[in-house]
């Protein structure tokens, strides 16, 4: 059987597409926060030009940021392709190629999707859009790390509780469901259905009665000049933030479960922790800056990289227990592990 070595080449390819990745997301989330994502009415084509030939003299303001969100997804798609035919070309891991091809269905996937969201004008395609580039940049994200000399060499002294596996699982699945729901806020324009915090209208769970409702409704419109906002709304942006609340719970509690074991995987805890505790911080300055434009892209990308972080860190539990227990049930050590999985 012939043991996985490591190439440089694939590694820092992939590294590169997913930094791309990163990227477009940031783009697209630019796009959302200043609500220019219809800037553009037409796609393929953008206002009847080929898209790679619109004239850069026409390139400004909204139109600037969407034609520029295209151009970077083409980018992205093309270099997940040419990444694709690398890795079928230099990799012998059947399971790895596979993955490579996925992304190139999904990153097709992604941009017509964008282009559906643009030509039937459904806010509803823009979440799945929102919910598909995180999963594809986790996959993309993923590729680097099986390519990687932590990956190939990979050793630990003791295996890692089926505990501390479980409950990066449980976080991890919460923090999608913690970016659903955000894309849908975005989306739905609903991210500052509560304007203050960490309380919510003065209140820890605000009252939602009918007059409280209207007076609500009444100093949004006279002093803070945003638009009227309902009960699906508010609880929303509540079970949003009671989310972000277990999501910090598990978090910490993986941190502490991974310190206490006193190997390598206790920095990618630290990171996922310290990516948290920041993404709350520009929560709440996105609320308190009113939803500025630069704020609330932070927020998005920064969800992002916790997401990837998360998923990286299971993804290396996986690995350590998977290696363990192939080398108790066969006997082997640990680079002929390496070698199967």
């Amino acid at each position: 059987m012939t043991i996985p070595q490591y190439r440089a080449s694939l590694f820092w390819a992939s590294c590169f597409v997913a930094f791309a990745t990163l990227i477009l997301i940031g783009a697209g989330g630019l796009v959302t926060s200043h609500n220019v994502g219809m800037s553009v009415p037409d796609w393929p084509t953008t206002y009847g030009y080929n898209m790679f030939f619109f004239p850069w003299s026409k390139m400004v303001g909204g139109i600037l940021m969407e034609h520029s969100h295209r151009l970077i997804a083409s980018g992205v798609g093309f270099l997940t392709i040419f990444l694709a035919i690398f890795i079928t070309i230099k990799e012998k891991r059947s399971w790895i190629k596979k993955l490579a091809w996925l992304a190139v269905l999904l990153v097709v996937l992604q941009g017509v999707l964008g282009g559906l969201r643009v030509v039937w004008m459904k806010d509803e395609i823009g979440i799945f859009h929102a919910c598909l580039a995180q999963s594809f940049l986790v996959l993309m994200s993923l590729l680097p790390l099986f390519f990687s000399r932590t990956w190939l060499d990979f050793s630990l002294e003791k295996p890692i509780a089926k505990s501390t596996f479980t409950l990066t699982a449980i976080t991890l699945g919460l923090i999608f469901l913690q970016l659903i729901l955000g894309a849908i806020m975005r989306h739905e324009h609903a991210d500052l259905a509560i304007t203050d915090f960490p309380l919510a209208y003065g209140q820890v769970i605000p009252n939602l009665d009918e007059a409280r409702l209207n007076q609500i409704n009444e100093r949004r419109l006279q002093i803070q000049g945003l638009q009227p906002t309902d009960r699906f709304q508010i609880h929303l942006q509540l079970g949003h933030r009671g989310i972000a609340g277990l999501i910090f719970l598990g978090v910490i509690s993986c941190w502490i479960s991974l310190f206490r074991e006193r190997n390598f995987l206790r920095k990618w805890a630290t990171l996922w922790l310290c990516l948290v505790i920041l993404q709350i911080a520009l929560g709440a300055w996105t609320i308190w800056s009113n939803k500025a434009a630069d704020v609330a892209t932070g927020h998005v990308i920064v969800g992002s990289l916790i997401f990837v972080t998360g998923s990286l860190l299971l993804a290396l539990l996986w690995r350590a227990r998977v290696l363990a227990r192939i080398q108790v049930e066969n006997s082997v050590p640990i680079e002929l592990a390496s070698s199967i999985v």
